[in-house]
């Protein structure tokens, strides 16, 4: 018998078996990387989220007859999604279960439940808030481990999402490429163009132009227009703007976020890209103290697990097409060969961007990871 309890982020208890239960469920699985648990937290606070100001949510808990935390999930309405997009989707996300089809069927009816509660009329994911939100469910290449801004999960959770009626609404794939000594002679002469024709020019961001000089906002702007047609895209708010410029810009390292000026001297093209963090973030094991963020600092610093992650890579949409990724290419291929970097991954690019996907061929891309957006009516 499963016991599903709709829990509260002011129950320590209940939040603990929430937090808690993948470690569980991945012990001895090198392929996972887990969640900072701080960011968990932070995610049902609206202090720390400021998209709980438009979006609602609940978590959800499946207990055994042994009162052992065996399943979760959250349940989202975000409202300016669905006015963007025209839907009545409630959202599941951060989905955890044992290979039970009880726990798994018990989970999602609950979400489905909880969201015609809300007056929605279709259930949609994995997917977060907003894009930036990890989103997709893996359904192929459980051998190769997983990222810090994507979800991993074993092979049977495709399997109960197909089984409790769930279909493809959409596709994501991440490229993977090995760092070439040179830039390829197509991206040179790209980017020559986009120098010489187009007046296009690259400058670093730092931290006193995120700031003082309003490029954090903008970088974030920009990603807001270059995104917005994107499937399942919700643009972020001002309030949401100021909480990522605080939170993360200040941890990268500059010389891997290169940023693409026009004459006029406005941001039109944005690559933020970062050393890979998983391994670090196994090590630190969800902790942040006392010793995980040495763990993370050495990765960031040192770049000593060999990879980066290009985080998003955005170009304003009338600037698209006219060479701004090949200056990224440029620019970022020599620094990451001093760096020491030897590969880069993607995050999750739609499969049917084929404008995106096939910026990538002059660097003999290996398509990997699929993951799966799932819809049901409900």
């Amino acid at each position: 018998m499963i016991e599903i309890k709709a829990i509260s982020p002011n129950d320590k208890q209940q939040m603990n078996d929430f937090i808690k239960l993948p470690a569980k469920l991945y012990k001895g699985v090198e392929q996972y990387v887990p969640d900072l648990e701080m960011e968990i937290h932070d995610f049902f606070n609206p202090k720390k989220n400021p998209a709980l100001a438009f979006t609602i949510i609940q978590a959800f808990l499946a207990y055994n007859d042994d009162g052992e935390a065996v399943g979760r999930i959250v349940g989202i309405v975000n409202q300016h999604a669905n006015q963007q997009w025209n839907t009545q989707n409630v959202r599941f996300s951060m989905i955890e279960f044992v290979d039970d089809m009880a726990v798994s069927r018990a989970l999602i009816n609950a979400v489905a439940a909880w969201g015609k509660q809300q007056g929605m009329n279709a259930l949609q994911g994995p997917m977060g808030i907003t894009d930036f939100d990890k989103e997709g469910m893996l359904v192929e290449d459980f051998h190769l481990r997983g990222t810090m801004n994507t979800i991993y999960n074993p092979p049977y959770y495709p399997q109960h999402m197909e089984a409790l009626g769930l279909k493809k609404e959409a596709d994501w794939v991440q490229i993977r490429v090995d760092i070439p000594q040179e830039v390829p002679a197509r991206y040179a002469r790209v980017a020559q163009y986009a120098r010489e024709e187009m007046g296009l020019r690259v400058i670093k961001l730092t931290n006193h132009m995120a700031t003082h000089d309003g490029y954090g906002k903008r970088v974030f702007q920009l990603l807001n227009n270059a995104f917005k047609p994107i499937f399942g895209f919700s643009e972020l708010t001002e309030e949401q703007i100021d909480m990522m410029v605080d939170q993360y810009l200040y941890l990268t390292d500059k010389k891997l976020i290169p940023l693409i000026l026009n004459k006029e001297g406005e941001l039109v093209g944005v690559a933020v890209t970062i050393p890979t963090l998983s391994t670090a973030l196994q090590r630190a094991n969800g902790k942040l103290l006392p010793f995980g963020w040495w763990h993370l600092l050495k990765a960031l610093r040192l770049h000593s697990e060999g990879g980066a992650e290009m985080l998003v890579v955005g170009v304003r949409p009338d600037y698209q097409g006219y060479g701004a990724n090949a200056l990224f290419f440029e620019d970022l291929i020599p620094i990451y060969n001093k760096m020491g970097i030897k590969w880069a991954e993607t995050g999750p690019q739609l499969e049917d961007n084929v404008k995106e996907l096939s910026q990538w061929k002059p660097l003999n891309p290996t398509f990997v990871k699929r993951r799966r957006c799932y819809k049901k009516e409900i």
